[in-house]
């Protein structure tokens, strides 16, 4: 990689949570714990795990939409937390989101042309109506909506519309990162394919940088250059998409991918899956060692006591987990082994 354009360097964020009670201690919630990667220039970087793991809190403290509690942001090598509010305004042209829900974040009382606009305004209040309108314009087509649509309102339109005009508000200022939180994961997969598709183009044709958060494991693995793998707030896996999809090195993985639906019914009978017990344990009160541990079905006394670091199994790619790599797969093998035989 060449000079990261991103680098998050051990960045936590905590939520305080209040008990019942007069006198009762807030709680701490850590949804993001120690997590840190860098991004370049053009590169797409797929974050996944369950619903809960952190994914969205991780990128909109990245963007400083919640402030994190530890750790740095580094933007073009500047640390974000050290910007005057004039100077992230003005970052605010370069960085960028796209929501989960297309409805719920247009505004229903603003047309079209003013959702669109509305960054355009913060970010160059120079710009003349008409030279506002000309762009508004040529980012609808761009994504694929027509310009006489810009006096028209939300619910005028489908939910795929709908995430058309969310992507053309994120781009209109030509930014060069975008996170996208969840953003197909509202929509029907025929509508998913395209909007997947749409990213891809802007991503090739405008030079994007992308951080795509998703729980769908079959899209990450169209649109990324490598994965990043939450639990609990906590990065259990990080590598190439390749290596993270053909050879987990982390028993969460593995289980996320066994999950996964295959269109081939002869592969999907044939491959052997990793079950989880139970549910995840709650950010609030999480165990001690490796936060894992309590779904996991090759976990031993170690993984209670410390917490495993993020070693690498491979050039690019780490795991979590006190047998990281081969040693996981073949624990994993010999217990969906295990299973096969008990349930014949």
């Amino acid at each position: 990689m060449a000079e990261p354009i991103l680098s998050v360097r051990n960045l936590s964020t905590t939520f305080s949570v209040r008990q019942p009670g007069l006198f009762a201690a807030p709680l701490a919630l850590k949804a993001v714990s120690d997590v840190s990667f860098d991004l370049g220039a053009g590169e797409t970087l797929g974050i996944v795990g369950e619903s809960g793991c952190g994914k969205s809190t991780l990128g909109r403290s990245i963007l400083r939409l919640v402030e994190p509690t530890a750790g740095q942001v580094l933007w073009q090598g500047r640390d974000l937390a050290a910007f005057s509010p004039a100077e992230m305004r003005r970052a605010r042209r370069d960085l960028s989101i796209i929501f989960q829900d297309p409805i719920a974040s247009l505004n229903p009382r603003m047309t079209v042309g003013d959702i669109i606009a509305e960054p355009l305004r913060v970010a160059e209040p120079d710009l003349s109506k008409k030279d506002r309108r000309a762009r508004v314009e040529r980012v609808m087509a761009e994504v694929g909506l027509v310009p006489d649509m810009i006096n028209r309102y939300p619910h005028e339109f489908s939910g795929g519309q709908a995430q058309r005009i969310g992507i053309a508000r994120a781009v209109v200022t030509e930014p060069k990162l975008i996170v996208c939180d969840e953003p197909v994961s509202a929509l029907d997969v025929s509508i998913q394919a395209q909007i997947v598709a749409l990213l891809d183009d802007l991503k090739t044709r405008r030079g994007l940088t992308l951080l795509f958060i998703s729980h769908d494991l079959s899209v990450v693995r169209l649109v990324s250059d490598r994965i990043l793998v939450l639990y609990l707030g906590r990065v259990v896996e990080t590598g190439p998409r390749r290596d993270v999809f053909e050879r987990p090195a982390h028993p969460y993985t593995r289980a996320l991918l066994s999950a996964a639906p295959v269109p081939d019914p002869a592969a999907s009978r044939s491959r052997r899956r990793v079950m989880l017990a139970g549910d995840p344990p709650s950010p609030i009160n999480p165990p001690s060692g490796c936060a894992f541990r309590t779904r996991c079905p090759i976990a031993e006394d170690i993984c209670a006591k410390v917490p495993p670091p993020l070693a690498e199994v491979a050039p690019g790619h780490a795991g979590a987990c006190h047998f990281a790599g081969e040693e996981a797969r073949r624990r994993l093998d010999a217990v969906a082994a295990a299973g096969e035989r008990s349930a014949a």
